[in-house]
């Protein structure tokens, strides 16, 4: 679990207290990695997505107006940065390899469980914010309807709509890539 967050420092850290800041992100560090890193399987990618974070955080920490929990706000960033450093890494990728992306992940060089998040990232990828965004906060990170909803300064409702959709759309686009590979002739 993590610790309770210790208000006074938040406040300082708003107020463009230095010391508060800095005090305050060493605090959440290990948290916003823990997140990063169910997004992105490479220790590396997700300490880069974790600074990303970090440092909108930092940025925008003055501007946290606390419609929703801190943590709540803490965990979209990082799901974002999360979602960002893995489209810079695949854009990186194709334009300095000389070949197109792997249809999917080379079962000999990477373990199921990344395997799996590389599809789903590239599957909330072609999602799109409005589902996406929804789909990652529940699913990946479990927060829960009614923090998602004042997060993203939505209905309830639409929240559970957007999750039933984005969730639709993934699974059409798992399986389709799944029997994509069941069905490929022999080489």
């Amino acid at each position: 679990m993590t610790a309770p967050l210790d208000l006074d420092r938040l406040a300082a850290a708003a107020a463009h207290d230095p010391a508060a800041l800095e005090e305050l992100l060493a605090a959440v560090r290990p948290e916003v990695l823990r997140v990063c890193a169910r997004f992105l399987p490479n220790r590396e990618d997700a300490e880069e997505a974790c600074q990303d974070a970090l440092l909108a955080v930092a940025q925008g920490i003055a501007r946290f107006e606390r419609r929703a929990a801190f943590r709540t706000w803490l965990y979209r960033i990082a799901a974002n940065r999360s979602r960002s450093t893995y489209q810079v890494l695949r854009r990186r990728f194709l334009t300095e390899s000389s070949g197109p992306l792997p249809e999917r992940p080379d079962p000999q060089r990477t373990s199921v469980v990344a395997g799996t998040r590389l599809d789903l990232l590239d599957a909330l990828e072609r999602l799109g914010p409005q589902l996406a965004e929804p789909v990652a906060l529940r699913d990946v990170i479990g927060l829960s309807y009614a923090e998602i909803a004042v997060c993203l300064e939505v209905p309830e409702g639409t929240v559970k709509s957007r999750i039933h959709e984005g969730r639709r759309r993934l699974r059409e686009r798992l399986d389709g890539e799944n029997c994509d590979l069941d069905h490929r002739p022999n080489k």
